[in-house]
């Protein structure tokens, strides 16, 4: 059953920041009813892919779901989703609120109908500011929240994108808690609430930790930045036939790299004394570390760093990862049968729980899969949901 066996979530999300908190949900044993327009996910069509509409990225983000095509702009169809949505627990959508006011599915309607209802919006910015009505993608986010100019600040001056939708995943994580504690406050007081999880400010805050550095301060003690991570030379140490990371912290640690090294003379530098010394002459200490690296082969660096007990890990590829002896070891990869896509790497849940083990409920759904159970359970006869699909009010697969 998992942790959240019971709970019931309608999930009016797409491509990936909203159906990526929901199948953390999923997981947890929620019955997660993906409610899809009569195209699809957009995600469905991102390769590669085996069939149409069942692209890599699509099947890894939506697994242990159930889909049900509905046109939210039918009237009936409408009438579809108000009825799930008086028996559901939480309602997740990801489009902007104006968006779903238009189609009569903001949460003063829809708390009139269940007022337990716990309706989370993760969308772009705060309804309360100038940029309510903008539209929001990753991208836009990571260069609004600093994260271009803080990579171009430790490169070599480009401002860059993370080469992952980062912002999508970092504030779904915390649409998942938004749910969550708005479940507890349902399941403590049979109330629910409107929750909005804003990606501009969950991000800006997200950065800001790290990098507000001076600026917390009135008057600012500096221009912000944390040091270490704006370091140009920080970065995987190239060894003398490949890379290696490794991360050396604190005093023990550089201790020991030097007397494993057969340089404990380094530790009589001033800017070795301490942890605020380092920090000062960060940029010329790894710079300096760069060339060392150099002088041995990545295995013996990492049988050396090992033996010394200080933070290395290989600096593993797309291709790499899939034979890391750690992650075999605890099962994180598993091919598994798809219905419809045949055998599929999947990855497992990351966290293990001593009593309610989450794990993927199934295999992403092909659209619509799901439609006349997910309509039967609502309370609609066999006829009834064929007179839906006739108008097309409901997609039946």
């Amino acid at each position: 059953m998992g942790p959240l066996g019971g709970i019931t979530i309608l999930d009016l999300t797409s491509v990936l920041m909203g159906p990526y908190a929901t199948r953390i949900l999923a997981d947890m044993g929620a019955n997660i009813i993906k409610i899809e327009s009569p195209e699809g996910d957009i995600v469905r069509q991102i390769g590669p892919g085996r069939t149409p509409g069942m692209g890599a990225m699509f099947i890894n983000v939506n697994r242990s779901k159930r889909s049900i095509v509905i046109d939210l702009k039918h009237p009936e169809g409408r009438e579809a989703l108000l009825r799930l949505a008086g028996k559901a627990d939480a309602l997740v959508y990801n489009v902007r609120p104006q968006a779903m006011a238009r189609l009569g599915l903001d949460y003063e309607n829809l708390a009139a109908i269940n007022p337990r209802l716990v309706y989370v919006g993760v969308f772009g910015y705060g309804q309360s500011g100038p940029y309510a009505t903008k539209p929001a993608y990753d991208d836009l986010i990571q260069g609004a929240s600093t994260i271009p100019t803080l990579i171009a600040a430790a490169g070599d001056g480009t401002p860059r994108y993370v080469p992952i939708a980062m912002a999508d995943r970092i504030v779904g994580l915390m649409a998942v808690n938004a749910v969550m504690g708005g479940l507890m406050h349902q399941q403590r007081t049979g109330v629910g609430q409107r929750i909005d999880v804003p990606m501009f400010e969950s991000m800006t805050e997200f950065v800001l930790i790290d990098h507000m550095g001076g600026l917390t301060y009135e008057p600012p003690l500096d221009h912000g930045g944390y040091t270490r991570l704006l370091s140009p030379y920080r970065r995987p140490f190239r060894t003398s036939d490949g890379y290696i990371c490794a991360l050396i912290y604190n005093d023990k640690q550089w201790r020991s790299f030097f007397e494993s090294i057969g340089q404990p003379e380094f530790l009589q530098q001033p800017r070795f004394a301490s942890h605020a010394a380092r920090h000062k002459h960060i940029n010329e200490i790894y710079e300096e570390l760069g060339r060392i690296f150099l002088g041995r082969t990545t295995a013996e660096w990492r049988k050396l760093l090992e033996r010394a007990d200080i933070p290395v890990m290989p600096m593993h590829t797309l291709e790499t990862i899939l034979d890391d002896p750690h992650l075999n070891a605890v099962g994180f990869f598993n091919n598994i049968e798809h219905p419809v896509e045949g055998s599929i790497r999947q990855m497992g849940v990351p966290s293990t729980w001593s009593v309610t083990q989450p794990e993927a409920g199934g295999p992403a759904p092909t659209l619509g899969e799901h439609s006349r159970d997910i309509l039967s359970e609502a309370g609609y006869s066999a006829d009834e949901i064929e007179r839906l699909g006739q108008k097309k009010a409901v997609h039946l697969a």
